[in-house]
């Protein structure tokens, strides 16, 4: 049963597509007025904002560049300007560009490490200086950090990065009311894990878990949801939200 949140206030990044968007829809169903992040894709963008207003929501979309730290402050101020302040961020805008480390080319590293790592900083950061009291961070890690798959020996890395930032983070904010806490999604159906792949090797991938399939982002906006509004008592966490897959 979804808990309505009338008067919250949530910016998704990477809200125009897959577990961004799945979870940029649930938090307007439960009530929140929403910033709808992209990067680029302005129509999607566009049509989440849509869909969330036909079911009688709030929403706006806003473009910026995550690791832009001008950019990203200009999103918090429309945030404010629109609704009136903020009260979740959703951090879900990420890159993932696979190669073994013996192949990775260094300025892919340096474009995933930007977004990934320098992008969570960024959006952290206007995060801890604005959030109201009751508020929530919720960063997008990965479960390939305790899975150690072959192939994503660098975004591995840039996810555990978010998962340091989102830890310290937690224990920086005492006394603000605000938690912060990571969800590491696994294998989720989502066009940022099934491009490139095979269905052999998705088929592969998706009987490990004990469920015997892949998630979908429904179920990861579900854990992002909790913790955004009713889990209050879960703070400086990282929840491996995969089935059981690790």
């Amino acid at each position: 049963m979804n808990t309505r949140q009338e008067s919250r206030v949530a910016i998704v990044t990477g809200g125009s597509r897959g577990i961004g968007r799945e979870t940029a829809l649930r938090l307007a169903g439960d009530g929140y007025a929403v910033v709808v992040n992209f990067a680029g894709n302005q129509a999607e963008a566009d049509t989440a904002v849509k869909e969330i207003a036909g079911a009688g929501g709030r929403a706006v979309a806003v473009r910026a560049d995550v690791a832009d730290e001008v950019a990203v402050a200009a999103m918090f101020d429309r945030a404010e300007a629109e609704f009136g302040g903020v009260d979740v961020l959703v951090h879900a805008a990420g890159v993932m560009l696979l190669s073994p480390l013996v192949d990775q080319d260094l300025d892919v590293l340096d474009r995933m490490h930007r977004t990934n790592i320098r992008g969570t900083f960024v959006v952290d950061q206007q995060a801890a200086r604005r959030l109201r009291p009751g508020g929530a961070i919720v960063n997008l890690s990965s479960s390939v950090t305790r899975i150690g798959r072959p192939g994503y020996t660098a975004y591995a890395a840039s996810k555990g990065a978010v998962e340091a930032i989102t830890l310290t983070l937690a224990r920086e904010l005492r006394g603000r009311d605000v938690t912060v806490n990571a969800v590491a999604p696994g294998p989720t159906a989502t066009a940022l894990f099934l491009d490139g792949k095979s269905e052999e090797l998705i088929d592969r991938i998706a009987k490990e878990p004990p469920l015997e399939r892949l998630g979908t982002p429904d179920d990861i906006a579900e854990v992002v949801a909790f913790l955004a509004g009713p889990g209050r008592w879960v703070n400086g966490q990282v929840v491996y939200a995969n089935g059981g897959a690790a």
